[in-house]
C-alpha cells in the first residue's frame, strides 16, 4: 500500500469535522489521492459516471424517497395509525403497540427510518403527549420503531447494500421480512412491561363500526406494499420498475381517491425528493471514487490476510463486524459506513462463506441501530426536536431501547434462518 493511501481518509475526517457534506469530501479526498498518484483525474470522472449510469438498481432510490414524502405529505399516516389503533384496541399502553404497528405498516410503503421518525412520528408522538405518556418514552419508542423501515421492505439501504455486494434486491426484501417482525415482538415486550410498571393508559374499547371505517379509509394505502411486493415477487416488474409503480400508485391515490394532495404541494415533494436523493448520490459518487483506491491499494486483500489469522470462525467474525459497525454508527453517517467500509470487508464474507442475504441483513440493521446511538445518531435529534424534550433525557430512555433492539441483532445474527426462511420461496 502506498503512504498517500492516508490523504483521501484524512480529508474525510477533516470533512466530517468541519461538518462538510461527506460526499464532497469523498470526492475531493479521491482528487487528492488521484493527483498524488499520477492519475488522470479524467479516469475519476469515467469511473464515477461509469458506476452511476450502470448501476440501475439506483433508481429505485429516489422512487422510494418520493412515495415516501407523497405518504408524509397527503394524511395517508393519520389513516395507517388509526387502522393500527383498531387493531390494538383495549389495553394497557396500547398507543405504545400502535406506534409499533404503524411503523411496520409504514415500513412497507417507504423504506426509510428518518421518513417514518419525520412524518408518521410527528402524529405518534402528538397522541401519546395528549394521551399522557411521558415525552422521553414516547420520543425514545417513536425513534426505535422507525428502525423497522429500513428492514421490512422496500428498503434504500438493502438497495445500497445490493449495488456494492450483487446481492438479489429482492431476496434481501424478502428477508428483511421476519427480521422486522422480530424487532416488533422484543420493542414490544418491553412496551409491555414499561407500561405495566408505570400505569400508562389503557386503550380505548374499538367499536365493529370504527374497525371497519378505519379499515376502509386505509385499504387503498395499505395495498402500496402488495403492489411493490406481489409485483417483484411473481417476477413481473424488478425492483426499480415496482419503485415506479408504488410511486405512481401512492401519488394516484393520494390525487383522487384522499384528495389530499394539490400541484403546489407536489412541487414540494418533488423538490424535497431531488434534494434527499441528491445528498444521497453525492455519498454514492464519492463511493465510487473511493472504491477505486480500495482496489487499487489492495486494502481489501490486506484486510483479508490479517483477518484470517485472527479470527478463526465465522462467528466470531460476523461478532467483531457487529461491534465494528455500532461504533462506526455511533460516529458517521449510515451511507458512509455502508459505501466506505462494506466494500472493504465484502471479500471477508465470501472468505468466511456467510451468506450475503443474511450478512445484508444483519449489517442493515446494525446500522439502523447506529442511527439510535449517542452522540451523531439522526433519529435522536429528530424526533427529540418533534417532542421537545431535552436529548439527555430522551438518551437516558433510549439506552434500554437500544439494549432490546442489540438482542434482536443477535438473534438475526446467530440464528441465519430467521433471514434465510423466506428467501427460499423465491428463486
Amino acid at each position: 500500500m502506498s503512504w498517500y493511501l492516508i490523504i483521501p481518509f484524512f480529508i474525510l475526517l477533516i470533512a466530517f469535522i468541519l461538518r462538510m457534506p461527506i460526499g464532497m469530501g469523498m470526492l475531493v479526498g479521491s482528487i487528492a489521492y488521484y493527483l498524488v498518484a499520477g492519475i488522470s483525474i479524467g479516469s475519476l470522472v469515467n469511473t464515477v459516471c461509469y458506476g452511476l449510469t450502470n448501476a440501475y438498481i439506483l433508481i429505485a432510490i429516489p422512487l422510494f424517497i418520493f412515495t415516501a414524502n407523497v405518504m408524509n405529505s397527503s394524511e395517508v399516516t393519520d389513516k395507517i395509525f388509526n387502522f393500527a389503533r383498531s387493531l390494538i384496541g383495549r389495553r394497557p399502553g396500547a398507543t405504545g403497540y400502535v406506534n409499533i404497528l404503524a411503523s411496520l405498516i409504514f415500513a412497507g410503503m417507504t423504506g426509510s427510518a428518518v421518513a417514518d421518525a419525520s412524518g408518521l412520528g410527528m402524529l405518534e408522538i402528538s397522541q401519546m403527549k395528549k394521551e399522557g405518556y411521558d415525552m422521553p418514552f414516547t420520543c425514545a419508542i417513536t425513534a426505535s420503531t422507525a428502525v423497522i423501515g429500513p428492514i421490512f421492505p422496500p428498503s434504500i439501504p438493502f438497495v445500497i447494500y445490493a449495488m456494492i455486494s450483487g446481492a438479489s434486491v429482492g431476496k434481501l426484501f424478502m428477508g428483511g421480512m421476519v427480521p422486522a417482525i422480530i424487532l416488533c415482538i422484543v420493542i414490544g415486550i418491553y412496551v409491555y412491561f414499561i407500561s405495566k410498571k408505570r400505569n400508562y393508559p389503557i386503550g380505548e374499547k374499538v367499536s365493529l363500526k370504527y374497525f371497519i371505517s378505519s379499515t376502509f379509509n386505509a385499504l387503498p394505502a395499505l395495498m402500496t406494499p402488495v403492489v411493490l411486493l406481489l409485483g417483484i415477487y411473481t417476477g413481473v416488474m424488478t425492483p426499480t420498475e415496482a419503485g415506479a409503480v408504488a410511486a405512481a400508485y401512492t401519488l394516484l391515490i393520494s390525487f383522487l381517491v384522499y384528495r389530499t394532495l394539490n400541484i403546489r404541494s407536489l412541487g414540494k415533494i418533488l423538490l424535497n425528493t431531488i434534494r434527499t436523493s441528491g445528498a444521497i448520490f453525492l455519498v454514492i459518487a464519492g463511493a465510487y471514487g473511493f472504491s477505486y483506491i480500495i482496489t487499487a491499494e489492495q486494502i481489501s486483500k490486506v484486510v483479508v490476510e490479517a483477518m484470517s489469522g485472527l479470527v478463526s470462525s465465522p462467528m466470531a467474525f460476523l461478532l467483531m463486524i457487529n461491534i465494528l459497525f455500532l461504533i462506526l454508527g455511533a460516529l458517521v453517517d449510515v451511507n458512509v459506513s455502508e459505501l466506505v467500509f462494506l466494500p472493504i470487508i465484502m471479500p471477508l464474507v465470501h472468505y468466511y462463506n456467510i451468506d450475503i442475504i443474511h450478512f445484508g441483513v444483519m449489517i442493515c440493521l446494525n446500522m439502523m441501530i447506529g442511527l439510535l446511538t449517542p452522540p451523531f445518531g439522526m433519529l435522536l435529534f429528530v424526533t427529540a426536536g418533534i417532542g421537545e424534550v431535552s436529548l439527555k433525557e430522551m438518551i437516558r430512555e433510549t439506552l434500554p431501547m437500544i439494549l432490546v433492539l442489540l438482542g434482536a441483532l443477535a438473534i438475526i445474527t446467530y440464528i441465519p434462518e430467521s433471514v434465510l426462511f423466506m428467501t427460499r420461496f423465491i428463486k
